[in-house]
């Protein structure tokens, strides 16, 4: 019986199937090869590929593509080659690769040429990195990448890996709509900005060299400009200049508070119920200095209620004023307060280290860390277990034994952030803005964002079941301590910023209600409130930090036709225009295939150009690097034929939104001759309205009779059609 089993075995085990074998590994042996020399720019997933795709094409080619010869020529049977024993070893299996099969030949001879060659594609797309190339992630063919759409705020977003840490940006004070109103030169100056108002419709900014500005809506006379009337223009406030600001509040009047440097405190706007702490009621229409009962007082920090206000002094003394009919002021009474006053009672002989205020509440943290709070308190705001109103500063006893570093006051909700990285929470909570997962009010601090909180429903699931005890961005966000939290007033918006950058969003955001903490893609909570509060006011005074640090954007225009860093220039009209090769090639498709497929223009220092103009051109090459046009639409012209001719579609739209936007009576008819040259069907259709619309106008033009006979005929009849020339 051995013995038969070794029989069969060597009939199975002959010299054909050890050269099949060594074949087959010479073959995968070569592409691997192939794939490490060809390959050696690509991803490593990418040269697995290679080594695959070049092995495909070895096979059809040296063993598939013989016997489709055999076959054509005669039959596997009747050969007497290498290749021809391999094929009989498997026609012993199915007879008819030994006879020349019409169906087997035809299936081979497809899977040589069409198989064999889309290996070679395919192998050639990912060594040049084409778009058509196999992606290593997706696994197949992948068409031109689009850009992503943003995801809903809503959506889980995924943790972070451990080793990733986001840095603070610079902020962006253009989130903030009215910030728009202003040409980037100014905007470069800003180094301190604030928006406020019932409808965030009124901003002020510090330059730079100390001038204070403001612009907006200007109610109640909140601008301080001295008069009443609105300003999309900014207007310096002189009284002000060269006043170092330290800080700066704002009410719901609106009124204005803002301390110096040097320890002054002004105030304008809304006075109603004598906020602004001059005695008075009249509305303060210019700065002025508030100083009753504050000589000799050096004021730190200002913080304003709908329409109350607190000041904080250097030596922790708390001075309030202005509207107390919940106790508001801390006076022990609810009559208003026209003058700062001193708020004692349990404050008596304590240094104040932080202020905040609620819509009609008052928040004061220690230096030691107790937090106390006085004013109405029926949603709970005030955190001392109760909804009775406080009319003196009253001890938070539920965080007896933490030492509180940050507070902060939305408009009846309140936030304390620790030493130790935790944050707690209480008061109003219709819109979620409490961070617990509920709607309900709370009377006493609750610790939100505990660990096992934070995980819930934002931890991927594996299954059924969820494994945030195995994954390494469990351990990451566990230990991802808060250190800034954020609130304002006028708003039911809570946020927060963890030490790697995470910055997490809760409450009314859009008019949607997140009764959760909700991780998003900023940078810092300055965002949250400029994207979606409501209004979308700043929380805090904004500063701006200039250095000499660029984004990637500004780099890039910086180094448009630079010739220092250049490696490439465009002669055109006798000019040069300094651009470098890899932005190229990563911005346009065109110059991709140029600088990627050995076009003569590859090895050039200098590229001539003629057939376009040197004004198109440069700025076709600018908006590479800036992704902005800015050409007459006469230009605009020019433009868009170069963006028809190399494929941009998005640059062809901006040059059509520029004739749109320049098209006059005299230049009419060119442009929709242009149009109508370029294919351009929206712009065809604009152009031909627009002369329709002003017919007698436009028929008096040059432009209108020189035009090709055959495109006057056109345009006549399909006016014609339109009843352009019905009485």
């Amino acid at each position: 019986m051995v013995s038969a089993a070794l029989k069969d075995a060597q009939s199975l085990f002959t010299p054909v199937t050890v050269y099949s074998l060594l074949a087959c590994a010479a073959q995968f042996a070569v592409g691997y090869i192939l794939a490490q020399i060809w390959g050696r720019k690509c991803s490593g997933t990418d040269r697995w590929v290679l080594v695959w795709l070049f092995y495909d094409a070895i096979v059809h080619i040296t063993l598939e593509g013989p016997f489709v010869y055999m076959s054509l020529v005669g039959t596997v049977a009747t050969s007497d080659n290498i290749f021809a024993e391999l094929w009989k070893e498997y026609g012993k299996a199915d007879e008819r690769w030994l006879h020349s099969d019409p169906t087997i030949v035809s299936l081979e001879l497809l899977t040589v040429v069409l198989d064999g060659i889309l290996a070679l594609v395919l192998v050639y797309a990912i060594v040049k990195d084409k778009h058509y190339s196999v992606s290593g992630d997706s696994g197949g063919l992948t068409a031109p990448a689009s850009p992503s759409p943003v995801p809903p705020v809503l959506t889980p977003t995924p943790p972070p890996r451990r080793a990733r840490v986001r840095y603070q940006a610079m902020v962006d004070v253009g989130k903030w709509p009215l910030f728009t109103l202003l040409g980037a030169q100014e905007v470069s100056r800003i180094r301190q900005a604030c928006v406020f108002g019932t409808s965030a419709n009124e901003a002020i900014y510090i330059t730079q060299d100390d001038e204070v500005f403001v612009f907006g809506l200007n109610c109640s006379n909140c601008l301080g400009t001295g008069d009443s009337q609105s300003t999309m223009v900014p207007k310096k406030l002189d009284f002000l200049r060269g006043k170092k600001v330290v800080s700066l509040s704002y009410g719901s009047g609106p009124h204005v508070l803002l301390a110096t440097e040097g320890g002054e405190l002004f105030a304008w706007g809304h006075n109603g119920y004598s906020q602004l702490g001059n005695g008075t009621t009249n509305q303060g229409v210019s700065p002025i200095l508030v100083s009753t009962n504050l000589q000799n007082k050096k004021i730190t920090q200002v913080a304003c209620g709908s329409h109350h206000s607190l000041a904080l002094t250097h030596d922790g003394e708390v001075f309030a004023w202005g509207y107390n009919n919940c106790g508001q002021v801390g006076s022990g009474a609810t009559a208003n307060q026209p003058t700062p006053r001193r708020v004692t009672n349990c404050l008596q002989g304590k240094v104040v280290m932080g202020i905040a205020c609620g819509q009609t509440s008052s928040m004061a943290v220690l230096d030691n860390g107790e937090v106390f709070g006085w004013g109405y308190n029926g949603n709970g705001q005030l955190g001392v277990g109760n909804n009775g109103n406080q009319l003196t500063p009253c001890r938070l006893a539920a965080l007896q034994g933490l030492c509180v570093l940050q507070i902060a006051s939305g408009y009846a909700h309140s936030l304390a952030l620790t030493d130790e990285g935790l944050l707690y929470a209480w008061g109003a909570n219709t819109y979620g803005q409490l961070g617990t997962g509920n709607k309900s009010n709370q009377l006493s601090p609750v610790h939100i964002m505990a660990e096992k909180e934070r995980g819930e429903g934002e931890w991927p699931a594996v299954g059924s079941k969820r494994t945030r005890e195995n994954t390494e961005e469990a351990w990451h966000r566990e230990t991802d301590r808060i250190v800034e939290i954020a609130a304002c007033h006028s708003t039911h918006t809570s946020a927060c910023k963890t030490q790697s950058g995470q910055v997490y969003m809760w409450g009314q955001c859009r008019g949607q209600s997140i009764v959760l903490p909700h991780l998003t893609h900023f940078s810092c909570t300055d965002d949250v409130f400029a994207c979606f509060a409501t209004p979308s006011v700043m929380w805090r005074l904004l500063s701006m930090e200039h250095d000499d640090f660029l984004t990637v954007a500004q780099s890039l225009r910086k180094e448009f036709d630079s010739p220092e860093t250049a490696d490439l220039k465009f002669s055109l009209d006798g000019k040069y225009i300094h651009v470098h090769k890899a932005v190229l090639k990563i911005r346009c498709e065109h110059f991709r295939s140029m600088f990627q497929s050995h076009w003569t223009e590859d090895m050039k220092e200098v590229i001539e150009i003629d057939q376009f103009s040197y004004p198109v051109y440069r700025s076709f090459l600018e908006f590479l690097y800036t992704d902005n046009v800015d050409l007459p639409p006469e230009d605009a012209i020019g433009l868009l034929d170069l963006a028809t001719s190399y494929c941009e579609n998005r640059l062809k739209r901006l040059c059509q939104h520029i004739i749109k936007r320049g098209i006059t009576v005299e230049n009419a008819f060119s442009l929709l001759s242009a149009a109508v040259r370029y294919d351009a069907e929206d712009l065809e259709e604009f152009c031909f309205k627009f002369c329709v619309n002003h017919l007698t106008e436009v028929t008096q033009t040059a432009a209108f009779w020189q035009i090709d006979g055959n495109m006057l005929k056109e345009f006549i009849c399909r006016a014609s059609r339109c009843g352009a020339f019905k009485n």
